[in-house]
């Protein structure tokens, strides 16, 4: 598809967002997509969910953006017993001053990586996840706003099962994408040991975007241009999940409108002012597979989590016509 007239998205942007990117992957040696796909989530005011083993580097990677943007990070362990005044702060009687004072909780901080937080109980799942939708907590009938920019990674190890609650399909659709990272590549990896770990990198990671930087990144977002073509082609996609019997479930509106944005932010990611077919099918997997749900009697088999969907939502996009 040939480039359509582009629209005003200053080229201080998309160098802003380039020398974010590069500077994350100086620290995390993982996939590339995975940094990709978290500044997505950053661009498009959304929120991750990771779901992949420990040790691959799912807080490496929060706290590389954290850095590279010179913003706080709060990492918070789930545990069955952890409620949601743990997250969310409460309000406590003062004898001194003799009034109520509001303690907030871990959830004010610019970045929060929720690690596990299929541990924790439905109660405690929801709080967070009302605050990550409505980017405010209220406590006591008072409602407080959350920092700007606010970004929560979530993680689930998907192997363990005892003591868990897994997020259910309406509480996975508050995440704009879920990914898995992997291990890294062997020459990555090898680099990682002979540099000492992640952390003494970390260590030397200044901060690379303002605040007033990153606030133009997610402005411009919006005018990233997307061609009719292509418009045609994402609502396809779309459809294209509600027809087929392989899927009992397909895309929400919400899920379409999560999509049309986490392209125009691929977009920018990649150093473009428009977006192409090549966008669509770099974000759709992450951004759709969690919110379809596959036929009992579909023929896609697989025992890791999303599997089936992957593969159904993989099928579609191979058969979708491109537009050209």
């Amino acid at each position: 598809m040939s480039a359509p007239a582009t629209a005003a998205v200053p080229e201080a942007v998309l160098g802003a967002v380039s020398r974010l990117v590069s500077t994350v992957r100086t620290v995390y040696r993982g996939p590339a997509v995975a940094v990709e796909h978290a500044a997505v989530c950053l661009l498009s005011r959304g929120h991750l969910l990771i779901e992949d083993v420990p040790g691959v580097g799912k807080t490496t990677l929060a706290m590389a953006l954290g850095r590279a943007l010179g913003l706080g990070v709060h990492r918070l362990q789930f545990t069955p017993d952890t409620l949601p005044s743990d997250i969310l702060g409460l309000t406590v009687f003062n004898q001194k001053s003799q009034a109520f004072e509001f303690h907030p909780g871990p959830i004010f901080t610019p970045i929060l990586v929720a690690d596990e937080i299929n541990r924790a109980t439905p109660k405690t799942q929801a709080a967070l996840l009302e605050a990550m939708n409505e980017r405010s907590v209220t406590v006591d009938g008072d409602t407080r706003r959350l920092p700007e920019p606010f970004l929560v990674l979530a993680t689930q190890n998907p192997i363990e099962y005892l003591g868990t609650y897994p997020l259910p399909e309406s509480q996975l659709d508050r995440f704009l994408m879920r990914i898995a990272l992997g291990y890294p590549a062997a020459e990555e990896e090898r680099r990682l040991l002979v540099s000492g770990g992640a952390d003494r990198v970390l260590a030397g990671v200044r901060p690379v975007l303002t605040l007033t930087e990153l606030r133009q990144a997610q402005e411009a977002v919006e005018r990233v241009v997307v061609a009719e073509k292509l418009l045609d082609y994402v609502m396809a996609v779309v459809q294209r999940t509600r027809a087929t019997r392989d899927l009992v479930l397909g895309v929400s509106p919400r899920g379409a409108q999560g999509l049309f944005r986490a392209v125009q932010a691929h977009a920018l990611v990649a150093g473009r002012p428009f977006a192409t077919p090549d966008d669509v099918k770099r974000v759709a997997p992450a951004v759709l597979a969690h919110r379809i749900l596959a036929s009992a009697t579909g023929r896609y088999e697989g025992t890791g989590a999303g599997r089936r969907e992957r593969e159904a939502l993989q099928k579609i996009l191979d058969e979708v016509p491109v537009p050209l």
